[in-house]
């Protein structure tokens, strides 16, 4: 009997231990988030793929508009029947549930589960004749490492040069950041990325195009210009936005107090003020993400970086459908990924966060 007392009573506190472990406001916050995540992929899937089927014309016809301007002759019946093999004889909303219950779940007596041996379906390109996810999958690596790249040289950046224009302010140093960073932001891309390609060619003759996956170090020196022409856009906004928000924070009672209080300068600074100033910068993440998977097509173009924007955009001129909501979809899970990691870290920044909305 006292083992099944011990058993009871163990099982007791771990269901109280439990029980109150999601009763924490921040663990709260987080399983709400969590239950938002789904929901907001599916909206944006419905989403994308409608938007991908507004064009009139669809891949059979603009396949079919470049074999006649090739000389060749295709009968209705032919282009019927090209338009059944592709799947683009049914309704929009017929073909949307098809593809996203593909993804979601294909069974194991499948033929593509038998090819593939995967339970997600996310269908053929017409244009490659190859598995969409395939497809998908050779940029998708590139993609991140360029991506998370850009971004941590762009934070990296931006934030010391932010701390120090907000406790310099008005110094020759917050006068000259503040004109390189506008300078940065008003020049468009594609053309710094041509200026810095013809300044690399007449240097050292060569204009540094595309990525080298030969080596590591290889690699980053292939990386200098896309960093400079994607990185330095968007350091403009965080280095505007984090002074801003250090000046506001610099001046409140708390600092005041910590200063009479015989608090050092570089504790309230780092500790206080720009713990609460990085709010803005942190919840702007998803957005920063969003920009750099597809913000940044043309100069990817332009620089030959082949990663998934230069791909969706000539998926969206072929009308290759599957292929393009298949990477739009990959890159809302990874924004959507990066907005849940931001909530979460804004809620570890600032607890008051976490009571918002009504949850306490």
């Amino acid at each position: 009997m006292r083992m099944d007392e011990k058993t009871t009573n163990a099982k007791k506190n771990l269901f109280v231990s439990v029980k109150e472990f999601f009763q924490k406001d921040l663990v709260q916050y987080i399983v709400k988030r969590l239950f938002m995540f789904f929901p907001t992929l599916f909206l944006i899937s419905i989403l994308a793929f409608f938007v991908i089927q507004l064009p009139e014309t669809d891949y059979v016809d603009r396949e079919i508009s470049k074999l006649i301007a090739e000389g060749e002759m295709i009968t209705q019946e032919e282009a019927d029947a090209l338009r059944k093999e592709y799947g683009l004889d049914l309704p929009v909303h017929e073909r949307y549930i098809k593809w996203v219950s593909g993804i979601i779940w294909t069974p194991t007596d499948s033929a593509y589960y038998r090819l593939y041996g995967s339970h997600h379906d996310w269908k053929y390109s017409f244009a490659y004749g190859r598995n969409v996810w395939d497809v998908i999958d050779d940029r998708l690596g590139l993609t991140i490492l360029v991506s998370a790249l850009i971004m941590l040289f762009q934070y990296g950046i931006s934030l010391p040069i932010a701390v120090y224009a907000s406790t310099h302010q008005y110094s020759l140093g917050d006068y000259i950041s503040s004109i390189f960073g506008f300078i940065g932001a008003a020049i468009p891309n594609f053309i710094l990325a041509f200026i810095l390609m013809y300044w690399s060619y007449k240097w050292t003759g060569n204009a540094n195009v595309g990525l080298d996956l030969s080596g590591f170090f290889p690699f980053l020196k292939s990386m200098v210009i896309p960093f400079l022409v994607i990185g330095t856009s968007g350091t403009c906004g965080i280095i505007r936005s984090v002074r801003a928000q250090m000046l506001d924070e610099v001046g409140k009672q708390y600092t005041l107090t910590a200063r009479a209080k015989g608090v050092p300068e570089r504790k309230i600074v780092m500790k206080y003020c720009f713990r609460a100033a990085m709010n803005p910068t942190v919840s702007g993440l998803g957005g920063v993400l969003s920009s750099l998977f597809s913000g940044s097509t043309v100069t990817a173009m332009v620089l030959m970086i082949d990663i998934q924007g230069p791909e969706l955009l000539k998926s969206l001129q072929t009308g290759d459908v599957y292929l393009a909501g298949g990477i739009v979809m990959t890159q809302a899970i990874l924004v959507v990924i990066g907005i849940l990691f931001s909530d979460i870290a804004l809620a570890f920044l600032d607890p008051r966060i976490r009571y918002s909305g009504g949850a306490r």
